[in-house]
């Protein structure tokens, strides 16, 4: 199995070693995973694909010139130097601030952390990043770890940290009685905080939406050649056959997807932006992308985006069966959370009408609590129903998803 670290150094077991890991993790931007062998640890840098990985050793030829300076004389000064570990950063016992690691890549979500911390006092230090990639640095930094909020845009991401052992269960009548029980975890490790609807976009023009009806429906010779999608690797894609297979089983959703994958117009590629301008190009018809994507281009600025959104029309399937198929926004309080409290009141905020009201408004996401609407462009959709399926589901059946689509040729 090709490994998803690469070695960056090798040092003694000393006083100085968190503080250069500490040093590399700030100039990649990348969390340093600490593997001890023997006397020395290793440092270990995430990697994400090999163009990546040239942008780091190209980084670090000017990263250990400095590091050369600093061993021949910040290391032999007589100076008494503080050691810095991840637990002395952020991560002392303070009732004001809290340390929230999102892998929303939203700056809209700022208003969110300034209302909580307007109504509460406290601070939210936000660290960004990949959801696995800060899933690892939380198992690297252990009992050190200053994190007390993980934020995931999937269930099962979510899933998947709670499997790592990173999150622990929270007890919160707050939380229960805001968020339905199928958007949240069955123990307590995390909830939903927004939903977001996996539809079926089409070519206003070139297809009948009455000829549209469920997601089964798509792998029918009628849609020959006429199906965008994006890749298998994509967590949206793989948790909508997660899905598919906790409520139609694995035989019946095998089935599916030979004929789904017969229907491709093209290789799987692209984000789901992609997807919605090859429709309006011409390359497809329809395509399986989540509904916020395309009220970003109808809210969009850029008269190209929106040329594309006139162009688009949007679909809920299975509204006559189990209902549409949706995946959350959601979090969890980080085991040893060293602000447990402030991270449980963070996520009983973001389950409030004020922060759903954020949520729909600044970036179309679909509110999780009851009586709240989503906003305008969204509900210009229409109304829908949501499947009922707990979608902790899309992180237990996340391993026979990805088998399934690789054995029928959804790459």
């Amino acid at each position: 199995m090709t490994s998803l670290y690469t070695p960056v150094i090798a040092l003694p077991w000393d006083k100085h070693r968190l503080i250069i890991f500490k040093t590399i993790e700030n100039y990649l931007h990348h969390p340093c995973r600490i593997q001890r062998r023997s006397l020395y640890l290793t440092c270990l840098v995430f990697r994400e694909n090999e163009l990546q990985m040239k942008i780091t050793k190209h980084k670090l030829v000017s990263f250990f010139t400095g590091l050369t300076v600093f061993l021949a004389t910040g290391c032999t000064s007589e100076t008494p130097v503080q050691e810095t570990s991840a637990e002395n950063v952020t991560s002392e016992p303070k009732t004001g601030e809290i340390n929230l690691y999102s892998s929303r890549h939203y700056d809209t979500d700022n208003a969110l952390y300034e209302d909580f911390t307007k109504k509460t006092g406290i601070k939210v230090n936000l660290i960004e990043g990949e959801s696995d990639q800060l899933i690892e640095r939380i198992k690297s930094e252990g009992a050190n770890s200053p994190a007390d909020v993980f934020i995931a845009v999937d269930a099962g991401r979510l899933w998947r940290a709670q499997e790592a052992g990173i999150l622990q269960p929270v007890s919160s009548e707050k939380l229960k009685s805001a968020i339905p029980e199928n958007l949240r975890s069955p123990e307590g490790y995390w909830v939903g905080l927004s939903k977001r609807a996996r539809v079926i976009a089409y070519a206003q023009q070139r297809v009948n939406p009455n000829t549209l009806s469920t997601y089964e429906a798509l792998a029918q010779p009628q849609w020959k050649d006429k199906l965008c999608v994006r890749s298998s690797e994509n967590i949206y894609n793989q948790s909508l056959v997660a899905w598919m297979i906790e409520k139609d089983g694995v035989q019946e959703t095998e089935k599916w997807l030979k004929g789904l994958v017969n229907n491709f117009a093209r290789p799987p590629e692209g984000n789901d932006v992609s997807q919605l301008k090859d429709i309006a190009a011409g390359e497809c018809d329809i395509a399986l992308v989540n509904h916020y994507y395309v009220a970003r281009l109808k809210q969009s600025s850029d008269p190209e985006d929106k040329k594309v959104a006139s162009q688009i029309g949007v679909f809920f399937p299975n509204q006559k069966l189990d209902g549409t198929h949706v995946n959350i926004n959601g979090a969890g309080v980080v085991a040893g959370a060293p602000h447990k409290e402030g991270a449980i009141a963070f996520l009983e905020y973001l389950a409030t009408p004020e922060a759903q009201e954020i949520f729909a408004n600044v970036n179309n996401e679909i509110p999780v609590i009851s009586g709240m609407k989503p906003n305008q462009t969204v509900a210009s959709f229409g109304n829908f129903k949501g499947s009922n399926v707990n979608v902790a589901a899309y992180g237990e059946n996340n391993p026979a998803a990805v088998k399934l689509m690789d054995s029928n040729g959804w790459k």
